[in-house]
């Protein structure tokens, strides 16, 4: 029998401590014989029968010590394979700002705003769907900011709920409104920094926005600075058409107009986040191309992680429970002949 490596269930040789109680007992169940007198025993009553008296007991025993051995499935690795799977904590950090709203990001035949275009190819790229084979093997996790930054989901694998979290995104309340991409990116950046996974993986932030920061509570380049001395790489999306856009306004009565907007997006800081942390600027500038850049995204980002897993094993435990049954017939065989006890 080769030797084997490891307990498929360790905690089941805690079973082998029953080994005591069970000799323990089985030795205090000897028979025993009321003599009026020592005197009526013969003398030299020491033999090598009651010398090895305590064997059946300590058969008894290592039965049970065998028995837990059996049950905590002892095995061997038999076959090995290379097994290569992807892995990076990813960080979106969205703009939910007022401006959102334009609709210059709609799909052919569905209008759709900036926040809604961006929320269905999230979707898609964490779950998969329309060319994207999602991220599985991923931590994800989604920040929302407009004048503050706030945490929509932290980084999972559940990427159910995270897809959940994604569409209950609207836009900032008023009070709210504004653009704080310092703030949208030190939140992720420090999202990213906090989480300790068992194995090193890349951080990523994907950081999208339609407009120019006017909130400097959180500077931009201390942001930058803390994704460069944290090693996140930062990916940045300018989303809109050049010039204007359609948004539609709500009216007090219910009905709604289609006006123009003006777009201004901060092209020189999305570029100086992106160069300085490795990363890169993609613009967006209709719903094709969103998805296109999120598609790139994808290609790019795909940290390949090998581990050597057993994927055959051989089992062991037949042979101890072999081993247990053959201890205990022997036990009861040596109790039943020349180790018999008196009744």
């Amino acid at each position: 029998m080769r030797f084997f490596s490891y307990f498929a269930e360790p905690w089941f040789l805690l079973a082998a401590l029953l080994a005591a109680p069970a000799v323990w007992w089985s030795v205090r169940s000897s028979g025993r014989v009321v003599f009026s007198s020592l005197r009526a025993l013969p003398a030299g009553g020491d033999t090598w029968r009651t010398r090895i008296a305590w064997l059946p007991d300590a058969l008894i025993g290592l039965a049970i010590v065998s028995l837990a051995i059996a049950l905590a499935g002892p095995r061997a690795g038999d076959k090995t394979d290379r097994v290569r799977r992807d892995g990076l904590a990813i960080m979106m950090s969205v703009d939910v700002s007022g401006s959102m709203k334009a609709l210059d990001l709609s799909a052919k035949n569905k209008e759709l705003t900036r926040l809604d275009a961006v929320k269905q190819v999230f979707e898609q790229f964490v779950v998969g769907g329309a060319g994207l084979d999602g991220r599985p093997d991923d931590a994800i996790g989604l920040v929302a900011f407009a004048r503050y930054a706030d945490t929509r989901s932290p980084l999972t694998l559940d990427h159910g709920n995270l897809a959940a979290a994604a569409r209950q995104l609207d836009f900032a309340v008023e009070g709210e409104d504004g653009t704080a991409i310092g703030a949208g990116l030190e939140l992720a950046v420090t999202r990213l920094a906090e989480f300790k996974p068992k194995e090193k993986v890349g951080r990523i932030v994907i950081l999208l926005t339609d407009g120019e920061s006017n909130v400097h509570d959180i500077d931009e380049d201390t942001a930058i600075d803390d994704a460069v001395k944290a090693g996140v790489k930062v990916y940045t999306i300018g989303a809109g058409t050049n010039g204007i856009a359609p948004i539609r306004v709500q009216r007090g009565d219910g009905s709604s107009d289609l006006m123009q907007m003006q777009v201004s997006i901060d092209e020189t800081t999305l570029r100086k986040i992106a160069d300085k942390t490795g990363g890169q600027y993609f613009r967006a500038t209709d719903n094709a191309s969103l998805a296109k850049i999120y598609k790139q995204i994808d290609a790019l980002e795909r940290t390949t992680i090998e581990q050597e897993q057993f994927t055959r094993y051989h089992q062991y435990y037949g042979w101890f429970v072999v081993i247990a049954m053959s201890l205990v017939v022997l036990a009861f065989l040596l109790r039943g002949t020349v180790l018999r006890r008196l009744p």
